[in-house]
């Protein structure tokens, strides 16, 4: 039991060592939740399927300290987001804008539905229509 409790004292130990954003939190809480909203919506360009949040790479590192640097500036996080898609494209967002480009992967999915709802109810309606067989074994 007394080698369990040390085990676990030293696991949550180490866990600070994991922490891949190791730079002071904003002194103001709420310029520290824009922060964090920020980095949780652009994709790690080099790791592509993490956020720069969970990304240990160094481009995220660096994209970490520029988001910083520009909400010390005072810009807004409209402006943070166009410098990033201007500089890396629409791939960098998580969430990409309704635009022309992407207009396709916003409407697909409601198309999609919208059309395996429709075949369901196709398929529903023909078996629904086809004569029952009586196979009960009796014969009269």
């Amino acid at each position: 039991m007394k080698v369990l409790g040390v085990t676990l004292t030293l696991l949550l130990l180490t866990c600070a060592a994991y922490a891949i954003d190791t730079t002071e939190a904003f002194e103001d809480p709420e310029m520290q939740a824009r922060y964090e909203k920020i980095i949780e919506e652009v994709r790690c360009l080099k790791c592509q399927n993490q956020t720069i949040k969970d990304s240990n790479a160094f481009l995220a590192s660096d994209l970490r300290r520029e988001i910083r640097r520009m909400l010390t500036e005072g810009m807004t996080d409209q402006q943070i987001f166009d410098f990033l898609v201007d500089r890396y494209g629409e791939f960098a967002l998580y969430r990409p804008r309704a635009s022309g480009k992407t207009l396709v992967l916003w409407i697909a999915p409601v198309v999609l539905l919208f059309g395996g709802a429709l075949l369901l109810w196709r398929i529903v309606r023909q078996r629904m229509a086809l004569p029952i067989d009586d196979e009960s074994g009796e014969e009269a």
